[in-house]
């Protein structure tokens, strides 16, 4: 299926219960109203959220960043300056119905932005997100995902870290998994720009999900 997506990029620090609430309203007006399916990409001021399978104890330093309880699947994410948030808002009424599918799309997409900059990233079975291997075999965590599906429209979707700093991540276990650690494009020993991470995302999303409207990546 051939469909246009709507793309909004917000320049600027996105605080979270403005984004949920936006969120809220787009959601019910793609499935109320008609209105286009939309991709938002954007950056959060620093702060961990607590998805719906957080436990307590993973919240190691609970007074250090603002902590929001927050109907995507998951547990403790951080989000922050660096990081390249992706809120996906689509009609999977339209895109076959199928939210395991869906996820597995959403695993795709990533896989092939980061492939852009000769990173592999991969899939684990029972960790939640994509991952890179390290020097030595260590296996780092590069991009989350959580979802939420409101009468067949998805919200929230996915983070990547490009350039965050990756010591706040150390208040969380993040999304439950001690054993491994984080990194970003930049601890790679990448520098793409935000805008260079926006492209190769409009990029392979197109190859994954199909035609959306066009954006110059210039």
């Amino acid at each position: 299926m051939k469909t246009s997506v709507e793309w909004q990029v917000s320049d600027s620090l996105v605080p979270y219960p403005e984004a949920i609430e936006a969120m809220e309203k787009r959601v019910k007006a793609i499935r109320d109203e008609g209105a286009p399916e939309c991709i938002w990409l954007l950056e959060h001021p620093p702060l961990y959220t607590a998805g719906t399978s957080a436990q307590s104890s993973d919240l190691l330093t609970p007074n250090r960043f603002p902590v929001y309880a927050t109907g995507r699947g998951g547990q403790y994410t951080y989000h922050g300056p660096g990081q390249r948030v992706a809120y996906v808002m689509l009609d999977l009424k339209q895109r076959g119905a199928d939210i395991r599918c869906f996820v597995h799309d959403l695993e795709e997409w990533v896989i092939r932005a980061l492939a852009r900059f000769n990173v592999k990233g991969e899939r684990r079975e029972g960790r939640v997100g994509i991952w890179v291997v390290r020097e030595g075999g260590r296996e780092d965590k590069i991009a989350a995902i959580g979802v939420r599906v409101r009468r067949w429209v998805t919200f929230h979707g996915i983070a990547i870290n490009v350039e965050p700093d990756l010591e706040h991540f150390s208040g969380i276990v993040p999304c439950g998994i001690s054993a491994h650690g984080v990194t970003s494009l930049w601890d790679l020993g990448l520098t793409p720009t935000m805008e260079e991470v926006d492209c190769a995302l409009i990029a392979a999303f197109d190859e994954v999900f199909g035609t959306v409207q066009e954006r110059a990546c210039e």
